[in-house]
């Protein structure tokens, strides 16, 4: 049920809430209670005398959830637990659990529980699998795409806790804030979904900084006195979306004085893509800060991928505010970030994040995801690093003693610089000819593999080639299996991709383009090709910016690959491969990260 204070409502108010009793599993409201809509409202029935809520309550007992505490697959282990977990959980691994009623902070298992895990016992599939989707062993770090981390023990533990009883959003949120300004020795904190909503909320503090009646107009700045977001050049980066999607228009500066003119009345703050070149940079941290504060403007800094260091070491270089994923090597949840910093500018940004209406709702965060973020923080400060880095470097020392069976490998223990992805690494080359293969078609290979396992390729001096494994997010047992999977193949290469043919036609003219996305179809892209040989050059015009390509042509095949990088604040990587015939080309298109489309393209001259 959603208690809304806004909105033109006038609804139950707490005492009424307070006086609501729940009876086994029949809900009655205290005869004094009104319920007075001003008007329609999408929300009505929640509230309205006429709603059934008996009929709601029981819709809630009938949740059902499917992932199991642990499964195994082959050499992988991958591990869950449910937001609800339920009595008997040790017996009920791979089974159906239903939530029961919510009395005395119980939940009951569902009836066939036993019979699916049962079913789960004698092979049947679970988890991922059940639904056709294969888990991984992390070698590569904590990329969101191949979902960060693990969260710890105490943080499922804490998310189990927190599913159990009801809280007050607001209360709950201003109780997370004191403890983490404890832990992290910061003024404030908050809990977001994540390090991106987390500087979406900041950036909206900053604009409206709490004032309700410029909350619900965002994103539309008109009329508003903060209306840009100064960054420097060497903080330009795809994250920074966040920061625009208030409505703020980006300024880009890259030298003090630069910076100095463009600070004024309408800079709303000025944002920091924290990384070991800003340090070395004429507008370093303190330096933005001086200027910045001069003109009464705060320093955002986006610190998503670092360490938490105590004390905060962005807060002490004059930042008001700093962001961090919570699903990276805090190892909380997936879904959630912190912001810590100046204590009036985090409350603001809670003001404009959920449950409150506007601009920011769809950036909710559960009590769960919030219990689990502060467990994460909590842990933090007990861990012991020291022994977590050692351990990730005992693994990298195994792999490298297991592959050295295999002749002609060099390996190399490369350690990191700076507080971003703070983690060892281990690169293997080898020498491509001799091997007859690359370490991108190794890292094909393992992707491919049973079990999956992510590494990246990696490269060398001339002719040298290979793979680099990241520790960070490896599993007791994972550095075996990864050692053992890449020795057979290195000893038994797979086939190497077919040698390009020789080019039987000329991809060269100005090629009006047809793509067909998910939902949509675009005949504004152009081609603008020059070929010498199999090698192509030009230009690829899109809906509103052109990037230069380049590509090759193998037989009647043509791949046209076109790069618009995240300097702009936006990164586009589009792929075109397809089959010239005359004065026409089909096939796919490959956007990285946007997944594929299909194309063609007509030859206008």
């Amino acid at each position: 049920m959603r208690h809304y204070d806004s909105a033109g409502f006038a609804l139950l108010q707490r005492r009424d809430f307070a006086a609501m009793t729940v009876r086994g599993n029949r809900s009655r409201f205290p005869r004094h209670a009104e319920y007075r809509p001003a008007r329609r409202h999408p929300s009505y029935e929640y509230h309205h005398p006429n709603y059934d809520l008996n009929a709601r309550f029981r819709s809630l007992y009938r949740v059902t959830h499917h992932e199991p505490r642990v499964a195994w697959s082959g050499r992988m282990r991958t591990e869950g637990i449910s937001r609800r977990t339920m009595l008997g959980r040790g017996a009920a691994v791979g089974g159906a659990l239903t939530l029961g009623p919510l009395l005395g902070g119980e939940a009951v298992a569902a009836p066939d529980g036993n019979a699916a895990a049962g079913a789960a016992a004698k092979g049947g599939k679970s988890g991922y699998e059940a639904i056709g989707v294969r888990p991984l062993i992390n070698g590569r770090g904590t990329y969101t795409v191949l979902s960060g981390s693990l969260m710890l023990p105490e943080v499922r533990d804490a998310i189990d806790r927190a599913s159990r009883k009801y809280v007050q959003l607001d209360e709950l949120a201003d109780a997370i804030g004191k403890r983490l300004g404890e832990l992290t020795k910061a003024e404030f904190g908050m809990v977001s979904s994540g390090a991106s909503a987390a500087l979406g909320h900041a950036s909206a503090a900053c604009v409206a900084g709490g004032n309700p009646d410029l909350h619900v107009r965002l994103p539309d700045l008109t009329g508003f006195k903060k209306t840009e977001a100064i960054i420097p050049k060497h903080s330009r980066n795809v994250y920074e979306a966040a920061v625009s999607a208030t409505g703020l228009k980006i300024v880009e500066v890259d030298t003090r004085e630069e910076l100095k003119a463009a600070l004024g009345p309408q800079t709303a703050l000025v944002y920091i893509f924290a990384m070991p070149r800003v340090d070395k940079h004429e507008l370093n941290t303190r330096t933005i800060a001086e200027l910045a504060h001069a003109a009464n403007v705060p320093v955002l800094v986006d610190a998503a991928a670092e360490i938490l260091t105590i004390p905060n070491v962005h807060l002490q270089r004059g930042a008001d505010l700093v962001a961090y994923s919570g699903g990276k090597c805090l190892r909380g949840p997936q879904s959630a970030g912190i912001l810590l910093g100046r204590e009036d500018l985090v409350r603001a940004a809670w003001v404009h994040s959920a449950p409150h209406h506007g601009w920011a709702r769809g950036f909710k965060v559960g009590k769960e995801e919030a219990m689990g973020m502060l467990a994460a923080v909590e842990m933090w400060v007990q861990r012991d690093h020291r022994a977590e880095y050692a351990r990730w470097t005992s693994w990298l020392k195994d792999i490298t003693r297991r592959v050295s069976v295999v002749r002609g490998l060099s390996t190399k223990i490369v350690q990191p610089e700076g507080l971003s992805n703070r983690t060892p690494s281990l690169t293997i080359l080898w020498d491509a000819k001799k091997f007859g293969v690359t370490g991108q078609t190794i890292v094909d290979a393992l992707w491919d593999g049973e079990p999956r396992i992510a590494i990246n390729a990696a490269g060398g001096g001339p002719g040298q080639t290979g793979v680099s494994i990241t520790p960070y997010m490896l599993e007791p047992g994972n550095a075996k299996t990864i050692a053992h999977e890449l020795v057979k193949l290195l000893r038994d290469p797979p086939p190497a991709p077919e040698p390009p043919k020789p080019p039987t036609v000329d991809a060269s003219g100005t090629w009006a383009l047809d793509i067909k996305y998910t939902a949509s179809r675009s005949t504004a892209h152009e081609l603008k090709l020059s070929q010498e040989g199999a090698k192509i050059t030009g230009t690829h015009k899109g809906e509103f910016v052109s990037r230069p390509v380049t590509g090759s042509v193998s037989g009647a095949e043509v791949t046209v690959r076109s790069h618009y990088g995240e300097e702009h604040g936006d990164a586009l990587d589009f792929t075109f491969t397809g089959v010239l015939k005359g004065d026409r080309i089909s096939g796919e298109l490959s956007m990285g990260e946007y997944l594929g489309a299909s194309w063609s393209a007509t030859r206008k001259s």
